[in-house]
């Protein structure tokens, strides 16, 4: 009996409430033993965990941090800054998160331009000046059918050919697939599917692989810096004159087209407008170390726009962000300007132009006019209503970039209604001395109203006007210029005789 009572008493003790604790508590203890026992297997495989999934390193591989950076992942969007030059070149600044062990970590740089210039790549830190770029790889060797054949030269694969599937070693891949089987050697050229093992280390798109080493581990905001290829600007205009031929209303469109390989959503723009030096080097190399510089920015405004001056330069910041697509050409308002003072020109120049007699829209880039910031160089379009109030195409003009206080010239076409006449009269000889010539220059204007025109002519030499029907004046050491009135349905003649001396 009292072994019972014993074993009665050991029964009620396992039902105690403490010994329950203590159940947990070894149950506990040995799962933490199995989750150390998993990371200690992890560490000895030298992985970590990567957005979106996990990727392995050779077990060779030194023992650092394996990371993948967030694209754009700054809580605001709008830091991340394209400044895009009329030259085929941007400078891209980006934010990303990282999280950094203290030594040196592994670092996956993704969704950089397809075109980035890997020399002019810049990093900073702003928690800790000491975390430095050791060594940069840029890698750009992308999966395609191709380059995974020959990544498996001499490896195994399975083809599906005809409806059958053979497994072997790749032998060629020129004129077929050429495959090394347990059965013998065959040759496939009806391919349906080819299977492989695995990517063979192949990027989906190109990155930028770093060796970077801090003495501050945590979460940190990084910033990158980086000129890449395949994005321009150009500036566009439209001047709509009105019924007079004496203002006009101009809105100003900027076009940006970025093919650079990538995106850059909700971006600060800005554009730079001047003509920077840049110095051709070979496109792309790997292993480089990253340049220890300093970033740098070297052109068009108001509606949306600011303008400043950046060294020998102007610089346009959008006031908003914007998406700028990977192959696509975006248009944004540069500026906005209604009644410009416009002067309509008529010139003649014989000796270039033949019977033709240019028309050109003269406007001053003024504040008092409406204007008055530095304009981007662009194409100039015309238009104008006709009788029924519809917008009529009148011409286009290419024009440079234009400071501020300076004129616009633009070359609208050719006057229909006024045609010129240059005719050489007289030549004399002035023996060795030189020769004499005398012009007959004729302008007729066939218009219901008078038409001023400046007529251009070009002298070369040792020259003298020794005789002319009207005044003239002399624009530089070659060009002389008549203004004269040809009234309506008349017609005006410039005569004049020139001596060219050879001596």
């Amino acid at each position: 009996m009292s072994n019972q009572v014993k074993l009665k008493e050991i029964y009620q003790s396992l039902k105690s409430t403490s010994f329950k604790k203590l159940i947990s508590l070894i149950v506990i203890a040995l799962l933490l033993v199995s989750l150390a026992a998993l990371w200690e297997s992890r560490e000895d495989n030298n992985w970590n965990n990567i957005e979106g999934g996990a990727t392995i390193v050779s077990k060779e591989a030194p023992k650092v941090a394996l990371l993948s950076i967030a694209k754009a992942a700054s809580s605001d969007k709008t830091k991340n800054e394209v400044t895009v030059y009329n030259q085929n070149l941007a400078l891209v600044k980006e934010y990303r998160t990282m999280d950094l062990s203290s030594g040196n970590n592994i670092i996956k740089y993704v969704d950089v331009a397809s075109q980035i210039d890997p020399t002019s790549v810049m990093f900073n830190d702003p928690k800790s000046r000491n975390t430095v770029v050791v060594e940069q790889n840029y890698e750009y060797d992308l999966v395609s059918s191709e380059k995974l054949l020959d990544k498996y030269l001499d490896k195994e694969i399975t083809v599906t050919s005809d409806n059958e599937s053979f497994t072997g070693k790749l032998l060629s891949s020129s004129g077929g697939i050429t495959l090394q089987t347990q059965k013998g050697v065959v040759v496939l050229n009806n391919v349906k599917k080819i299977e492989y093992p695995d990517s063979a280390g192949l990027l989906t798109k190109p990155t930028l692989i770093w060796d970077i080493y801090t003495d501050f581990s945590g979460s940190r905001e990084v910033e990158t810096t980086y000129l890449t290829g395949g994005m321009n600007w150009k500036a566009n205009y439209i001047a709509t004159i009105d019924q007079s031929d004496s203002k006009a209303n101009i809105k100003g469109w900027v076009t940006i087209e970025n093919n650079a390989g990538t995106a850059y959503p909700d971006a600060k723009l800005k554009l730079v407008a001047g003509d920077i030096n840049r110095v051709e080097v070979p496109q792309y190399y790997k292993g480089l170390v990253v340049p220890q510089a300093t970033s740098f920015a070297v052109g068009a405004p108001p509606s949306g726009f600011t303008q400043e001056g950046l060294f020998e330069y102007h610089l346009y910041t959008l006031q908003r962000p914007t998406t700028l697509n990977n192959n696509e050409i975006k248009q944004i308002s540069l500026l906005s300007a209604d009644n410009v003072p416009a002067k309509k020109e008529y010139s003649y120049d014989g000796a270039r132009d033949g019977e033709k007699v240019k028309v050109t829209l003269n406007i001053t880039n003024s504040e008092q006019n409406g204007l008055g910031m530095p304009l981007p160089k662009g194409v100039v379009r015309a238009y104008k209503a006709d009788s029924d109030g519809q917008l009529q195409f009148l011409g286009e003009d290419s024009i440079d970039h234009t400071p501020k206080d300076e004129t616009l010239r633009i070359n609208v076409g050719n006057a229909f209604d006024i045609v010129g006449k240059r005719t050489v009269t007289d030549t004399e000889g002035m023996g060795s001395y030189g020769i004499r010539e005398s012009y007959s220059i004729e302008l007729k204007n066939h218009k219901t109203e008078d038409a001023k025109i400046i007529v251009t002519e070009h002298l070369y030499g040792n020259w003298q006007v020794t005789k002319a029907s009207e005044q003239y004046k002399k624009k530089d050491a070659n060009t002389i210029e008549f203004e004269v009135n040809v009234p309506k349905d008349g017609t005006k003649t410039i005569t004049y005789t020139a001596e060219i001396r050879y001596q």
